[in-house]
């Protein structure tokens, strides 16, 4: 006598009896415990960690599905986890993340600014990738970024300053050095591409400022001393 089929298994499932085991599941983590899974996973990587970097991540507890079943989504959980989607950030989330943190620097963020914050604000290749430029992106989220000669004359300005604090026209180093423990000054390169980065664009750069001291009554000797 031949025998009966077996009944298929996904017959067999109640619909509320799996919803019930299915929130039970998700009972194990709690949606702060999973969001602190995402962020120390970002902090372990140095970048906003994909799906399979996560479940990669030998110190992860949590599997990628459950962050999904917790949030809807795996960019959805990132966003609350502060981690920027990588490559899924809309324009406008990119913005309101230099908003974010501009305020928390009190001045415009810089390319340095989001390379030191890797995994927690978009990368700047993303920004250029977006907006065409860092600076662009800038101006969108509202920062005061000056362009072509007010750039020059800013850095203009910056140079007689740290001119008139070193007692001589600052070389290429006394800026690098100077940037390091004033993040409002221009990089030494933003300076030294402002002259198109020609042979001698430095010089170019220290004879603007000497003859800005000069114009306003400050003696510069030959040898670029100030004073």
């Amino acid at each position: 006598m031949p025998r009966k089929p077996a009944a298929r298994p996904t017959r067999q499932i109640d619909p509320a009896l799996l919803a019930e085991f299915q929130a039970g599941l998700r009972k194990r983590y709690s949606d702060p415990q999973i969001l602190a899974e995402l962020t120390a996973s970002a902090g372990r990587l140095g970048r906003s960690p994909t799906m399979r970097e996560f479940a990669a991540d030998p110190l992860t507890t949590v599997h990628p599905q459950t962050v999904i079943e917790h949030f809807g989504s795996w960019n959805a959980a990132k966003r609350e986890a502060g981690l920027v989607p990588r490559r899924f950030a809309t324009r406008a989330e990119l913005v309101r993340s230099l908003e974010q943190l501009g305020a928390e620097l009190g001045r415009p963020p810089t390319a340095r600014d989001l390379d030191a914050r890797k995994g927690s604000v978009p990368s700047k290749s993303l920004y250029w990738h977006t907006f065409g430029s860092l600076t662009n992106a800038l101006r969108e989220a509202g920062f005061d970024v000056p362009v072509g000669e007010e750039r020059i004359e800013r850095a203009v300005e910056q140079g007689v300053a740290l001119a008139r604090r070193l007692g001589r026209l600052p070389k290429f180093a006394d800026w690098a050095d100077a940037r390091r423990s004033d993040d409002a000054l221009f990089t030494e390169w933003q300076v030294y591409r402002m002259f198109d980065a020609k042979r001698g664009a430095w010089a170019t750069f220290q004879y603007l400022v000497r003859e800005r001291l000069l114009a306003e009554g400050t003696n510069v000797a030959a040898d670029g001393s100030v004073g």
